[in-house]
């Protein structure tokens, strides 16, 4: 893999454009994969780097970084207590508008990672706006019901930051995101890989902006929607 981009840089702070199919950093969950992006971005400037936060493994775009310890513990602190804005966008199958989704999430346990934890736990708060920037309607049946398909160019800003919060809640409203392999409809996953070469989850971090853990100043790290997502649309 060709070097990460980098969005945002200063001494304490680095932000890249993590690509789809890119794991943050090593986990023995996914023993398939050799590159991680934490590793990555430290062979690349030549200092050690600590997340800020995750992005899921199939989900592209804005991946913030400490340089030092105390940097990573401020910037932890900030997206714990939701003093971080997160905007996301995304294809959904069928027409949504817009709305925001109060529904609560039970923590997604993996069988042998999380044998140990508290299989009974309650469900956790969890809180998403979703507007809706473009629809479209494409001349094939995907299922058998319609003669045609909807699609709906989404962005989303999570108000918490439960594990696959979005692509659970755009399931819930019976939106999958496409690409999604968990939550989503395998006949238009499917479309979408055959008819616009899409081989990744439909999902991008286009937007984070947080107050400097040293300077207070405000900082905002911004990326384009990638053209996968825009593809069908065009």
């Amino acid at each position: 893999m060709s070097e990460l981009s980098v969005l945002y840089e200063d001494d304490s702070l680095i932000a890249i454009d993590k690509p789809s199919g890119l794991l943050v950093h090593r986990s023995w969950l996914a023993k398939d994969a050799k590159e991680f992006a934490l590793q990555m971005l430290r062979d690349q400037i030549g200092q050690h780097v600590f997340p800020a936060h995750r992005l899921d493994r199939p989900t592209s775009g804005v991946l913030l970084f400490a340089k030092d310890a105390d940097t990573a513990r401020a910037l932890t602190t900030a997206f714990t207590e939701r003093q971080v804005e997160k905007r996301y966008h995304a294809v959904v199958r069928g027409y949504l508008g817009d709305g925001f989704l109060d529904y609560p999430l039970r923590e997604e346990l993996d069988k042998i990672a999380d044998k140990q934890a508290n299989q009974d736990k309650e469900a956790q708060p969890a809180q998403t706006h979703y507007r809706c920037l473009q629809q479209i309607e494409l001349p094939y049946a995907v299922g058998k019901r319609h003669p045609t398909s909807r699609y709906s160019l989404m962005e989303l800003r999570p108000v918490t930051g439960r594990k696959h919060q979005l692509r659970r809640h755009m399931s819930h409203l019976r939106h999958p995101i496409i690409g999604d392999s968990h939550h989503g409809d395998g006949r238009h996953n499917r479309f979408f890989r055959e008819h616009f070469e899409c081989q990744r989850l439909l999902l991008a971090a286009t937007y984070l902006a947080f107050q400097h853990p040293h300077s207070g100043q405000r900082v905002e790290v911004q990326l384009p929607i990638p053209e996968p997502l825009l593809r069908a649309f065009a």
